[in-house]
C-alpha cells in the first residue's frame, strides 16, 4: 500500500453492507470539508456500493488501491464534488 497523508482512517472489513457505508459517513462527519480518510473495506459488495455512495453524497474518491488479499483501501476527500 502507498503511503498517503490522510487525516482519519477507518476499517470496515469487519461489517457488512449497508453498515458499511454508515460507517464511513459517521466518520466524515468528524472531518471538515476538504479533509481526507481512509477507507479500509473487502471487496464485493462494500467496494462496489462504498465508492458509488459517497460520489451521491457529494465526496470525491481519491483513490482505490486493491492489496491481493481480497481488501482494498479507498481515500476519500469529504465534499471533493460540491
Amino acid at each position: 500500500m502507498s503511503e498517503k497523508h490522510t487525516d482519519a482512517a477507518i476499517d470496515i472489513t469487519d461489517v457488512v453492507c449497508p453498515i458499511t457505508f454508515v460507517k464511513v459517513k459517521v466518520a466524515l462527519e468528524d472531518l471538515a470539508d476538504g479533509q481526507t480518510l481512509a477507507v479500509h473495506l473487502n471487496d464485493g459488495e462494500p467496494i462496489q456500493n462504498v465508492p458509488r455512495s459517497l460520489k451521491d453524497e457529494g465526496h470525491k474518491v481519491l483513490s482505490v488501491d486493491q492489496n491481493g488479499d481480497g481488501t482494498y483501501d479507498l481515500v476519500v476527500e469529504k465534499g471533493g464534488l460540491a
